[in-house]
């Protein structure tokens, strides 16, 4: 399951239990609409609590991301899996976006509110 928080030009996505595709697909359409409104946006990703993730799934970020390679700014990833911070930088390397791996959400917070365009609740 995938829950999706708008901001302004930025996305909080939690993950819960296992990524599917029907999931991403999701997501997708969650940026796309946000992307309508804003020429880049950022994203806060918490995989805290994602338990797996399907192949088709994995291939569709890969896809997504190098479809929209200048779509995003920053893009924080809250985990504790060195597999996910990993797979996290690996994805990374198919946008121009700056990927960051982090260990609590407040933490990936601070990051984005750093550039001054995302905002802590």
């Amino acid at each position: 399951m995938i829950v999706v928080d708008e901001d302004k030009n930025l996305l909080r996505i939690s993950v819960h239990g296992r990524l599917t595709l029907e999931d991403f697909k999701e997501l997708e359409q969650n940026i796309t609409d946000e992307l309508k409104e804003y020429p880049r946006v950022d994203l806060l990703v918490d995989l805290g609590n994602m338990s797996g993730f399907s192949i088709d799934a994995a291939m569709e970020d890969i896809r997504f991301n190098r479809a929209h390679a200048r779509d995003f700014r920053r893009i924080a990833v809250v985990t504790h899996d060195q597999w996910l911070t990993w797979l996290s930088w690996l994805s990374g390397q198919f946008t121009e976006a700056d990927v960051q791996a982090f260990p609590d959400e407040a933490t990936a917070q601070a990051w984005l509110s750093e550039s001054g365009t995302a905002r802590p609740d």
